[in-house]
C-alpha cells in the first residue's frame, strides 16, 4: 500500500477544504477531466504548479475513473540555481516530472523591447508541441481564483473588454488539444499557507529578463499583475465582497444591459435589438 508523504497527507488532512475540496469542485463543475483523458501537468518551478501536481496525484488515486498524468517541467534556459531548486523540490515531493530543455529565454532576450509577450507565447507553444509528442490531449497549468479576478479586473481597466480566465478552451492552433486550470476555485493565500505551513521554498519570478535588468525592472515598478493586486487588496476597504462579487459577475452578465458584446468578430449592439421588445423603466 502506498504510504502518503507529509505534504500529500496535510492536502486531504488540514488542507482539505481549502485545496482539496476546491481542486475536485472545479474538476467537476467544469468537466475538466474525462475518462481516457492523458493529461500533461506543466510545472513551473512555482508554488502553484508544483501543488497543482500534488492535488494530481491525489485525484489518481481517488479518482472513480481511470485517466493518466504526465509530469513535465518545460525549461526554457533557468539558472543552475533555480534548476537545481527545481529538482530538489521535485525530489522533496515525490513528483516523477521530466525535465525538457529549451532556449526560449535565449531567443525572447534578444528581442529590443520587453520580450514577456514573445516568452509567454513561446513557452505556449512548446507545452503544445510536447503534449503532442507524449500523446496528451489536455495541458494543465497552475493558474488559481486570484489569477481569474486579477485578470478580468485587468482587461476591464486596461484593455476595456470584459471577459475573463476561462477554466478550460480548446486550443485554436494545435486541434484536439484542450488547456484546463483545475486550480480555478482554489485561492492564492492559502497555496502560500499550505508552502509555509511545510517551510518549502519555490521559484518566485525565473525570468532572464528580470534578472538582467532589475534596476531599470525596480525603477519602473512592478507588473500591472501586482499593480491590480494591490488594486483589489485596496477596493477590500471598500467591500469585503468584492474578491467574489468581481468572480461571480463573470457568471452575471446580463446581455439586455450592456451596450454591445462581441461573438467572435461578430459585433452586436444593443441597437440591434433595441426596437424588438418594450423595456420596463429603468
Amino acid at each position: 500500500m502506498y504510504e502518503l508523504n507529509e505534504y500529500e497527507y496535510s492536502i486531504t488532512t488540514k488542507y482539505r477544504y481549502k485545496l482539496w475540496s476546491k481542486f475536485v469542485k472545479a474538476c467537476k463543475e467544469y468537466e475538466l477531466i474525462k475518462p481516457g483523458d492523458r493529461i500533461l501537468v506543466c510545472i513551473s518551478g512555482g508554488k502553484d504548479s508544483m501543488l497543482m501536481a500534488k492535488l494530481f496525484q491525489q485525484l489518481l488515486r481517488h479518482s472513480d475513473f481511470d485517466f493518466e498524468a504526465k509530469y513535465v517541467v518545460m525549461n526554457p534556459g533557468y539558472n543552475e540555481k533555480n534548476l537545481t531548486l527545481i529538482k530538489e523540490n521535485l525530489n522533496k515531493l515525490n513528483i516523477p516530472a521530466e525535465i525538457i530543455a529549451t532556449n526560449i529565454f535565449e531567443i525572447a532576450n534578444k528581442q529590443v523591447k520587453s520580450p514577456c509577450f514573445l516568452c509567454a507565447k513561446m513557452r505556449r507553444g512548446a507545452l503544445y508541441n510536447i503534449a503532442q509528442k507524449m500523446n496528451c490531449n489536455k495541458i494543465s497549468l497552475g493558474h488559481h481564483y486570484d489569477d481569474v479576478i486579477e485578470t478580468t479586473l485587468m482587461n476591464l481597466l486596461n484593455a476595456g473588454s470584459f471577459q475573463t480566465m476561462l477554466p478550460k478552451l480548446h486550443s485554436t492552433n494545435f486541434p484536439g488539444l484542450e488547456l484546463i486550470r483545475p486550480m480555478y476555485c482554489i485561492r492564492e493565500k492559502d497555496i502560500i499557507g499550505w508552502k509555509n505551513y511545510h517551510h518549502l521554498e519555490f521559484l518566485e519570478c525565473a525570468c532572464k529578463f528580470t534578472e538582467e535588468n532589475k534596476k531599470a525592472y525596480d525603477e519602473i515598478g512592478s507588473s500591472k499583475r501586482e499593480e491590480t493586486k494591490r488594486l483589489i487588496h485596496a477596493l477590500l476597504k471598500y467591500n469585503p465582497q468584492v474578491e467574489k462579487n468581481i468572480f461571480i459577475s463573470t457568471t452575471n452578465v446580463v446581455l439586455e444591459k450592456v451596450l454591445g458584446y462581441k461573438i467572435g468578430d461578430q459585433k452586436i449592439t444593443f441597437l440591434d435589438h433595441y426596437d424588438d421588445k418594450n423595456d420596463d423603466d429603468e
